[in-house]
């Protein structure tokens, strides 16, 4: 019976046997990453509404700053310190960090401040641990694999994604909302011995077969990877894909904000854990037994190019008929469709470049890139809705068009990363990054 319930896994989600054991590995790894975050964002989310739309741009501005001194940081380490050491460290940092928040709010009682730290630190968090992650996982299997497991892991998100919420949805107010913070750091330190486990796999071509096998220093100088993200239309693309995506998920974001502005704190919060819960869990069955066969049947153009032209569809039924509804059913299209698809089809695309680019392009784009739209975005809408005074069927209508743009990028993107696929293997070279 043990035995053969590997052998039914396999066959279900088509797993080969060898890769089992990295490949549950890399699930909880997932799982308990994006768990700590979800139990950290509704606490998050529920700050924003005390603040106005202005507020919350300069917030989000001064997030974009940030995020991009830090990945310059990041690149400095990550030409100095072996991935042995990188990955585990990041999280070893953020996880003190959070004890950190945590002791401050116990120790002042003027907490707005506090607060407003928190939630730009958490929303670089947001990004960046998610990033790193999947640069390990690009670096451990290979672009065959990719395309068999990463909507695997994309459902570990999801499914972290679900349980996390839990804590502050039905426990929030027996346990404090500041005590939260506690929860996720030691979640955080949880990962710790998964990845040097993962780390062995590294070394052991039977069950990872990804270019990545060296754990030593990448080399190179701090600012690499702004430079290799400008001199190459690939990554380029990969880049305002994301931009696109930043765009319209701020516009949601800020009306859901709005609408909860007259409930109380703990009821945003829950409310917030609520809509992660629901969202994520539509996720899941997408993630395990349609991402891998439609990226290995139909290729990445249409698994990238699938949600974005759903949006766009979505964005115009809003701008004909603006309701909450209607919404609300746009930001679960757009949520569990990032993460089931458009996020694990995203990452397959870093398969293909080196080991350089994955741990030092990548962040520059998935946390640079994306906050720099978060700010975009914020000043966009808050020009749309409080300078021009658009309404939300107007909106909606420049939605419409940035989501029938990411359609094209998406194409584009898939198109291109399957030509560089067949000449690798043609040549049976390396790939070239350009």
């Amino acid at each position: 019976m043990p035995q053969s319930i590997p052998r039914t896994v396999s066959k279900l989600l088509k797993i080969d046997r060898t890769e089992f054991a990295p490949a549950l590995l890399s699930f909880l790894f997932v799982f308990t990453l994006m768990a700590s975050y979800y139990v950290l964002r509704p606490v998050r989310d529920a700050m924003a509404s005390d603040w106005s739309d202005a507020e919350l741009s300069w917030l989000w501005t001064l997030n974009f700053f940030i995020s991009g001194g830090a990945v310059l940081l990041y690149g400095w380490i990550a030409s100095r310190v072996s991935l042995q050491k990188l990955v585990p460290g990041v999280y070893l940092f953020f996880a003190a960090s959070f004890g950190l928040f945590y002791l401050a709010t116990q120790s002042f009682d003027d907490r707005g401040l506090i607060d407003k730290s928190f939630y730009v630190w958490v929303s670089f968090f947001a990004l960046f641990h998610v990033s790193v992650f999947w640069s390990f996982m690009s670096d451990l299997y290979s672009s065959a694999q990719s395309k068999r497991l990463f909507g695997l892991f994309g459902a570990g998100a999801s499914i972290g994604a679900v349980s996390g919420p839990l804590l502050p949805v039905f426990l929030g107010t027996e346990l404090g909302v500041y005590n939260l913070l506690l929860i996720a750091a030691l979640m955080l330190l949880l990962l710790i011995p998964l990845i040097f486990q993962l780390e062995r796999y590294r070394q052991a071509p039977a069950y990872v077969q990804g270019s990545g096998k060296s754990v030593q220093a990448i080399g190179g100088d701090f600012f690499d990877g702004f430079v290799d993200l400008l001199c190459h239309r690939f990554l380029l693309a990969i880049a305002l894909f994301l931009l696109l995506y930043t765009m319209m998920s701020s516009f949601v974001y800020f009306e859901l904000k709005n609408v909860m502005v007259e409930y109380d704190r703990a009821t945003r919060a829950q409310y917030w854990g609520m809509v992660d819960l629901a969202v994520n869990s539509l996720s899941i069955l997408t993630a395990v037994f349609v991402t891998g066969r439609l990226a290995s049947r139909f290729g990445l153009a249409i698994t990238l190019a699938l949600v974005p032209l759903l949006l766009a569809c979505g964005w115009l039924a809003v701008a004909i008929a603006p309701g909450l509804l209607l919404l609300i059913g746009l930001q679960i299209v757009r949520r569990a469709g990032n993460y089931a698809i458009t996020r694990p089809g995203r990452e397959m695309l870093f398969t293909s470049v080196t080991a350089s680019t994955r741990f030092k392009t990548k962040p520059v784009i998935d946390i640079v890139v994306y906050r720099g739209g978060d700010v975009l975005a914020g000043w966009t809408y808050t020009g749309l809705a409080q300078g021009i005074g658009l309404g939300l069927g107007a909106i909606a209508m420049v939605a419409a068009v940035l989501a029938l743009m990411w359609t094209l990028v998406a194409i584009f993107l898939g198109v291109s990363y399957e030509n560089r696929q067949n000449r690798a293997q043609a040549s049976a070279a390396p790939l070239s990054e350009t």
